[in-house]
């Protein structure tokens, strides 16, 4: 069994699993667990319509800087596009390669669009707490986001019936793990630190992380410097996954974790990178295509906690 680590709030683990890390013993023996991340954000992002003092710069798909004490209507138009088309189009995608994902809904997005919660639930998808909103939680007081992540669990409750078991904040801040796992929260994806799921102790309790990424991500269509067009995000993604594919060859397999935005991927011209990279991978044998919480299961089932 594998030991819980000190909580990251008090100290910082930069050795993790070290020069030989465990194998994970994927079901069927799978050579790469492949775990898509589809984040729905659009009616959670900052804006004067939601009561903040600014409008969102991050992400928005346009460039758009932030306005202080205005609306900015065309970025409000971005949000606005993925979760009113892009969203479907790659749940779509998805459907057609026979994929479930792990859907990052915003609370307060999904509560503007309850058709489009109930879809990701009927289709078999993951539904993982982004939070109440898309925001940065790093200067959000304690008291405010415990608030926000009581408001979120109760508004997922009434959408789909129950409290999600799997938690990703995106920019979360020193509160967000603690808080989290009083919440009861199974596990959370706030970490880039590994390529494997791995133990924490948080208040006394053994917590598990099952790290996300950044950089396997399409936000960065979004950068100067990222991708362009389907084909680089393709391109990109496929090296990932053969990198990670050889090393579980070799005895070392790996989680490969990637996000997806229904804003970003979900434009006609660059959901083809999507497309190209799922019938890739399909061609391999001994790919675990997977859900957050069915690696969760499995790392508890298989790699359990001591009690703290």
């Amino acid at each position: 069994m594998l030991e819980p680590k000190p909580d990251p709030m008090i100290a910082r683990d930069l050795v993790g699993y070290g020069e030989f890390p465990p194998n994970p013993t994927w079901p069927s023996g799978a050579l790469i667990a492949v775990n898509f991340n589809l984040n729905v954000e659009g009616g959670g992002e900052a804006s004067l319509f939601n009561g903040d003092p600014v409008s969102e710069g991050m992400l928005n798909d346009i460039g758009v800087s932030a306005y202080v004490g205005r609306r900015a209507p065309l970025v409000e138009s971005v949000f606005e596009f993925g979760s009113r088309r892009g969203v479907w189009r790659v749940l779509d995608i998805f459907r057609d390669h026979s994929v479930t994902v792990s859907v990052l809904g915003v609370a307060r997005a999904l509560e503007q669009n309850p058709a489009l919660a109930r879809a990701f639930v009927e289709r078999g998808h993951e539904i993982v707490s982004h939070g109440y909103r898309w925001i940065d939680y790093v200067d959000v007081p304690e008291d405010v986001e415990r608030e926000h992540i009581g408001r979120a669990i109760e508004i997922f409750k009434t959408l789909t019936g129950a409290q999600p078991e799997g938690w990703m904040t995106g920019r979360p801040g020193p509160n967000t793990r603690r808080l989290i796992v009083e919440a009861g929260f199974l596990y959370d994806r706030d970490s880039l630190a590994d390529e494997l799921p791995y133990w924490l102790e948080v208040q006394g309790k053994a917590h598990l992380v099952i790290p996300y990424s950044y950089e396997a991500n399409d936000n960065r269509f979004n950068e100067n410097s990222g991708f362009s067009t389907g084909d680089e995000f393709f391109a990109y993604m496929r090296d990932a996954f053969d990198v990670l594919y050889r090393e579980g060859e070799r005895g070392a397999p790996k989680l490969l974790s990637i996000g997806l935005h229904d804003r970003l991927i979900g434009r006609p011209g660059r959901c083809t990178g999507l497309i190209r990279l799922l019938e890739y991978m399909r061609g391999f044998k001994g790919v675990w295509f997977c859900r957050g919480i069915d690696i969760a299961r499995h790392w508890r089932k298989h790699f359990p906690a001591r009690a703290a």
